[in-house]
């Protein structure tokens, strides 16, 4: 795992030169979760679950219906959904993707419809085709933040629910601490350990609905939001 560790971080550290400030680069997004795709469940599965258990509990209390997943990953949180929802998963690596499809494959999760390989950032979905969009952990990895919040948005239908649970940055305090701690493990991953909440707040085509604290010391928020 070191050596795993080690090598993803010098493939970051090698392309940040190379990426505008502030922004993290597609292939160096590829490029890590290619090598994090064949133990990511064991190393993140139980760290995460906290927040995935939290988003899909909340997808889990609405009506049946159309629900997008950004960023499935792994689709560790595939077999949770209740099977009357109908899920679509995207996310931008294509080696977390075959893990995906091989978990609904032997899992028979027959309630999953499309795991697509997609930019978060430009989807091509309809607009309004969704009931419910879902993003676990995922905002602070994606190249554009803003233009992943306006694509939930849009195909997103009036009246549904967009979901967001991940880590955002702490001003102060024993969080703080532990940011800072992890930073380098963070940028192995693509990670923005600094990522303020403020960037998915304030939007007029969203009305907060709900902010909490999830798992064992709160560290990270769920975030729900009615589609007006």
């Amino acid at each position: 795992m070191p050596d795993l560790f080690e090598d993803v971080a010098r493939r970051w550290k090698d392309r940040s030169g190379r990426r505008a400030a502030g922004r993290i680069d597609d292939g160096a997004v590829r490029a890590a979760y290619a090598r994090w795709a064949p133990v990511y469940d064991r190393v993140f599965g139980a760290a995460l679950d906290a927040g995935r258990r939290a988003a899909v509990a909340t997808i889990n209390a609405l009506p049946a219906g159309r629900v997008l997943e950004c960023g499935v990953g792994t689709g560790l949180s595939l077999a949770a959904y209740r099977r009357d929802h109908r899920i679509t998963g995207i996310d931008l690596s294509p080696d977390m993707l075959d893990v995906a499809r091989r978990r609904v494959s032997e899992g028979a999760l027959d309630h999953v419809e499309a795991l697509e390989e997609a930019d978060a950032g430009d989807l091509s979905f309809e607009t309004g085709r969704f009931d419910a969009s879902v993003a676990m952990f995922v905002m602070t990895v994606v190249p554009d933040p803003k233009a992943v919040m306006a694509e939930l948005v849009r195909v997103t239908r009036p009246g549904g629910r967009v979901v967001i649970v991940s880590h955002f940055a702490a001003d102060r305090g024993w969080r703080k601490w532990i940011e800072d701690a992890a930073a380098p493990f963070a940028s192995a991953l693509g990670w923005h350990s600094d990522f303020p909440i403020a960037r998915i707040l304030g939007r007029d085509e969203l009305r907060l609905v709900e902010q909490r604290r999830v798992g064992p010391i709160g560290f990270f928020t769920l975030i729900v939001f009615e589609r007006l």
